[in-house]
């Protein structure tokens, strides 16, 4: 009994210091401060696209899309949108792989269209032959105490030439056949292939760096002068750096062709009033639950409403730490999930009373009650967690929402039902008596 008492108190202690920590942050005033929203929530635009892969190999398709996602995502870093989304689906439904873009705060859905429209640049570099080791190395203090930034860095480290991504006609994954090393290989068109000559016939022992979107991809130096169009990057890759840097690459241009389905704006008024509406919802669906199991179950009632609370309170902090990019649809399942959670206990519940009334001492009672009831909702839980791996596998992003808050809530329901609840009750100081027994009954009959 003492060890039981001991873990009741150590969960409960957790379960405060859980409560504490969730109603200390912001001071309780900024929600999207404190959780990762979805553009229904907080605002923003969302862009569907349809990928087209009709000429693409059935077994490279995964790694066009990838690569198209990589390319639409550092198209968007370039404008400052904070924590965009950039993902990739396929519907088993329609056969069609969409590319999802979800820009949070941009609300004029003709500049999230220009985002993606824009063309990205591919550039070849040399060094700043006017830069001695001492200014590399002044540029270099000057970035690491924040006097300069990256990009003020990158300039005045290199200079352009006319050798651009435009005369790239393609890069290839190649292994050297002598050590196994990934190499990269670069064809360039006609005036691409002289200008690349040039290029490297005046810059040998030097770095020639590779810039896309603003920023170095690759940095080889320059062995000797280089003919024919053809050049070679080498280095110690992994062969999924060097597929990554081939994407990138040949992300000159898009690597597949893209159309745009659909655009939704949620306006950040319309989303703060989903958050409110999701909260006022949740809070009064949790009091009438308690009332209810309060009035109905009497002790065990309110035990159950505490690890109710629980489980609400580790939901959230699941939200919060993991994180759980919450939707209107994953509220919705959120609260629906809180009704899961205390469906498990009134089993319990109804298994204790009739234990109750075969004779059984308390405690007797609910480790029956805990044990009997455990099959129905192992095998109710199991089958509901089926259901929402198959809904988030094939479902769109959207319904995802709805099945990973659901699933979850299912998983953590389980845990509060079972543990919390049971170590709870056995916790309980307890008697032979009718007015202790009375306490076990339910609210409508002795």
């Amino acid at each position: 009994m003492m060890k039981t008492r001991i873990f009741a108190g150590v969960i409960l202690l957790i379960g405060i210091l859980l409560s504490y920590n969730l109603l200390s942050l912001n001071n309780g005033k900024e929600v999207k401060k404190d959780f990762l929203l979805g553009l229904d929530l907080s605002g923003g635009s969302q862009l569907v696209y349809i990928a087209d892969v009709s000429s693409v190999p059935e077994g490279d398709v995964k790694s066009s899309m990838e690569s198209l996602r990589d390319v639409i995502e550092r198209r968007i870093n370039i404008f400052g949108v904070s924590e965009p989304e950039v993902r990739t689906e396929h519907s088993s439904f329609t056969d069609e792989d969409r590319l999802i873009v979800e820009l949070p705060g941009v609300t004029d859905i003709d500049q999230a269209v220009a985002m993606i429209g824009e063309t990205p640049v591919l550039e070849f570099k040399t060094q700043n032959p006017d830069l001695d080791e001492t200014d590399k190395q002044d540029l270099l203090d000057e970035l690491n105490k924040g006097n300069i930034t990256t990009e003020e860095y990158l300039a005045a480290q290199y200079v352009p030439t006319d050798l651009t991504g435009k005369y790239l006609k393609r890069s290839v994954l190649n292994f050297d056949y002598n050590t196994g090393e990934p190499i990269v290989s670069l064809q360039f068109n006609e005036e691409g292939a002289q200008l690349f000559e040039q290029l490297t016939g005046d810059n040998i022992g030097d770095t020639i760096a590779i810039f896309l979107d603003g920023y170095p991809i690759s940095e080889p130096r320059v062995n000797e002068k280089i003919s024919g169009g053809e050049a070679v990057i080498t280095g110690l890759f992994t062969p999924e750096e060097a597929k990554t840097l081939v994407g990138r690459l040949n992300s000159g241009a898009l690597p597949l062709s893209i159309s745009l389905e659909s655009t939704t704006t949620v306006g950040a008024t319309l989303g703060n009033d989903a958050i409110n509406t999701g909260v006022k919802s949740g809070i009064i669906g949790l009091l009438f639950v308690i009332i209810f199991m309060i009035l109905y179950y009497r002790l065990p009632g309110l035990i159950g409403s505490l690890a109710l609370v629980f489980y609400t309170v580790i939901m959230l902090a699941l939200f919060r730490f993991i994180p759980v990019t919450l939707t209107a649809a994953g509220v919705a399942g959120f609260i629906i999930s809180i009704g899961l959670a205390i469906d498990a206990n009134v089993l319990i519940f109804e298994r204790m009373k009739e234990e109750l009334r075969a004779g059984k001492d308390i405690n007797e009672a609910i480790s029956i009650g805990f044990k009997r009831a455990w099959s129905s909702i192992r095998d109710g839980n199991i089958s509901t967690l089926i259901s929402m791996v198959v809904l988030y596998i094939f479902s769109t992003s959207l319904v995802k929402g709805f099945a990973l808050t659901f699933g979850l809530g299912t998983l953590v329901s389980m845990i509060s039902a079972i543990t919390i609840s049971k170590t709870l009750l056995l916790a309980l100081p307890k008697s032979a008596s009718a007015s202790a027994r009375a306490l076990f009954g339910n609210g409508f009959r002795k």
